[in-house]
């Protein structure tokens, strides 16, 4: 089966899906529950991030195994290492209770989890500044 068959299918499952929850939405009514037409459009969201998802592991396992058995390899080693990563950023996460919040109380794992998002944001903002300087050097002294 070639590339431009799975994207093929990849592209109407999606307009089914979304065709699918708008008249779900028409239906069931935008105007019953205030938090409807949110819920329909999450929900598609949801749909759509999975078929997005098993598009790619089918893409990059499936066939880039077939293509090439050792990529998976190195596959297993960027999973890896974004592991380690998450996982550093998790530690280092101090899931504090934000200073002058006056709301509801907020579980001790949501903060922590918070704070790792947070630590994996200042890392990849880190790391792209890093990859932008690297790149101007190497640019330079190519020239």
């Amino acid at each position: 089966m070639k590339y431009e068959k799975i994207i093929k299918w990849v592209l109407v499952a999606l307009f089914i899906i979304g065709v699918a929850m708008s008249l779900y939405g028409f239906i069931v009514g935008f105007d019953t529950n205030g938090n409807a037409p949110v819920d329909t459009i999450l929900y598609c969201a949801y749909a759509f991030a999975g078929i997005a998802v098993l598009a790619v592991l089918l893409g990059v396992i499936v066939i880039g195994g077939m293509n090439n058995p050792k990529s998976l390899l190195w596959l297993l080693i960027g999973i890896v290492a974004i592991a380690a990563v998450v996982g550093v950023a998790y530690v280092l996460a101090p899931g504090t209770p934000a200073v002058g919040y006056l709301g509801e109380p907020v579980s001790d794992g949501t903060l922590k989890l918070t704070d790792t998002i947070l630590n994996l944001t200042y890392f990849t903002f880190g790391l792209a500044i890093v990859s932008l300087v690297v790149g101007w050097i190497v640019s330079a002294t190519r020239k």
